[in-house]
């Protein structure tokens, strides 16, 4: 016999049916009672952040470092309007989450009550799929869809808006083990016939590419792509989102692609016979100019999950809709069992072609510096990690230069916003990921405009002691804002200079965390590894780096790939 519950038993309930170990959240007066059942259990942990685009970008770094859903819960009205940064983050890098709102009584909806606004309509454009709850017998099933929504298909952000009074109303609680959705029904299987087609075209190339993006992290098919780029000897490039896709360090990688991407993975993609591209998308930071990209005849196979995603921006030949995982598997039972291999001849000019195209070194930077080097700072964090680490970072040049220089080997390693490209996720999501794996070792790089986005987080961190190491490239200007005012706006550094930063150190130690300031870059390596010793400390290391070095190399806004900026 199912017993009566409130409303709000019933959602912690839901929660513990789910599996779900860790939310992170603030209360506020619509949210009350949902607090007050989290505070009698003891099976789903609570994490108090200090902001809730915090609470967002940690259940963000939670989900992207676990392949678990992550959950958070705020109050309605300015919780839930803080919260949007982050759900919209979420949403541009498909990332499966559950954000619990509160909202006003539903006799006071639409009345301009204390705290209220129409959540179902702001959160629309940038969730998956949202539910109001007006009803306390559909709160179960509706938390269960939520679940199921969030992690099936291409995964994103759903949220769940639940009126004070209905956590207060009673009904029979019942979870269902599975829900089926008439209008929600996800393709996981490739089309074979499809799938076929994309074999015959792909032993036919000379001059192949594989196109790899987020979508192959996302299906934890990381392994199946490394079996078929070694299978075929073909190269390899990664989007922002797909780095750890295919290990960095293996020689039939090239790199990122893209606007600050390698030179020798741009040329490919643009030069390349026939492209098969998994789980990406050609967005505009990929392949630049649409135009441009097509002034090269090249055959396209794209696998998405998606369909909306194929042919979107690029007209594609050989579409295939279906989970990465599933078709990346059958793809290579085909090529397999196929007698035709791919062409060794052609295969080998080609390769003696990408060779030269790295032998540009378009990474290369000035190693004999007196002034600290970003890019030398991250090879070092590399170096130190043994490659190992998990490494969240926010948007900028920080982040162009942990791409480039931090080699991922593994997938769901490199937290980071693509899409959105939002200040403030880093360290945020860094918590998320240190308590997802809580003996993992775990660095934000960042830039000190960005920190200072979410920087009250620093108290969360001291409160349930997450010893993040947080490196802060300093040059004390919004880097990247400033590298596109160098380039194409005449030098005009129209409020892009930081005139009035903190003392990072002093502010890390008021926080109760240590501080260290590294000026010298015969000091970068040892910094590193006395942060990293000190295992049960969060360390802020602010580097005083160069203010003029720029991000290298570079496709210009609304350029081709094979037009780019090298140094």
């Amino acid at each position: 016999m199912s017993v009566e519950l409130t409303g709000a038993e019933i959602t912690i309930r839901c929660l513990q049916e789910e599996g779900v170990q860790c939310i992170f959240g603030y209360p506020g007066g619509a949210v009350l009672f949902l607090y007050d059942e989290l505070f009698k259990q003891d099976k789903v942990r609570h994490i108090l952040v200090r902001h809730e685009q915090a609470a967002i970008h940690a259940a963000d770094g939670y989900a992207r470092s676990s392949n678990h859903v992550g959950v958070a819960l705020v109050t309605s009205g300015p919780g839930v309007t803080n919260a949007v940064t982050g759900i919209a983050t979420a949403y541009m890098d498909s990332m499966p989450l559950v954000v619990i709102s509160g909202q006003v009584p539903t006799n006071a909806i639409g009345l301009d009550a204390f705290q209220e606004v129409d959540t179902v309509g702001i959160t629309r454009p940038c969730v998956k799929h949202n539910f109001l709850v007006k009803d306390i017998n559909e709160l179960a099933v509706t938390i269960k869809k939520a679940f199921y929504i969030a992690s099936t298909g291409r995964p994103g952000p759903v949220l769940v808006d639940i009126p004070k009074d209905v956590t207060q109303q009673k009904a029979k609680f019942h979870y269902p083990e599975k829900v089926s959705m008439r209008s929600y029904n996800p393709v996981t299987r490739g089309h074979t016939r499809q799938i076929r087609k994309a074999a015959e075209l792909i032993l036919s190339a000379k001059r192949p590419m594989i196109y790899a993006g987020g979508g192959v992290i996302l299906s934890n098919a990381a392994s199946q792509l490394t079996e078929l780029t070694q299978l075929l000897n073909f190269p390899c490039t990664n989007t922002l989102m797909g780095l750890g896709g295919y290990p960095a360090t293996d020689k039939q990688s090239l790199g990122m692609l893209g606007m600050h991407g390698t030179y020798e993975a741009n040329m490919a993609m643009q030069y390349c016979d026939v492209l098969v591209a998994v789980g990406a998308r050609f967005d505009d930071r990929v392949i630049g100019n649409p135009k441009h990209f097509f002034n090269e005849n090249r055959k396209i196979i794209h696998i998405d999950i998606d369909p909306s995603s194929i042919s979107k921006r690029v007209k594609v030949d050989i579409p295939i809709v279906g989970d990465v995982l599933d078709v990346l598997k059958e793809l290579t039972k085909l090529l397999k069992e196929s007698k035709e291999k791919p062409d060794h001849a052609a295969m080998k000019e080609w390769w003696k072609q990408i060779d030269l195209w790295r032998e540009r070194d378009c990474l290369k930077f000035d190693r004999d510096s007196k002034i600290i080097k970003p890019q030398m700072v991250i090879e070092k964090l590399f170096e130190v990690t043994k490659g190992d680490a998990f490494i969240t970072s926010d948007v900028g040049q920080h982040q162009m230069w942990a791409a480039q220089f931090y080699k991922f080997d593994k997938p769901r390693r490199w937290i980071n916003s693509g899409g959105l490209g939002t200040m403030g996720f880093g360290m945020p999501a860094a918590m998320g990921v240190q308590l997802a794996n809580p003996k993992g070792k775990v660095a934000c790089i960042t830039g000190e405009a960005s920190i200072q986005m979410c920087i009250q987080e620093l108290s969360t961190c001291k409160q349930y002691k997450l010893p993040l190491k947080i490196v802060n490239l300093n040059n004390r200007y919004m880097g990247m804002v400033r590298q596109w005012q160098e380039f194409f706006h005449g030098n005009r550094y129209a409020e892009s200079y930081m005139n009035a930063l903190p003392d990072f150190v002093k502010l890390a130690e008021s926080y109760g965390h240590v501080g260290m300031k590294i000026e010298q870059p015969a000091d970068v390596e040892s910094a590193l590894k006395e942060a990293f010793k000190r295992k049960d400390q969060l360390v802020f290391l602010d580097f005083i780096t160069d203010q003029t070095e720029n991000v290298f190399p570079m496709v210009p806004g609304g350029k081709g790939l094979s037009e780019m900026i090298l140094v």
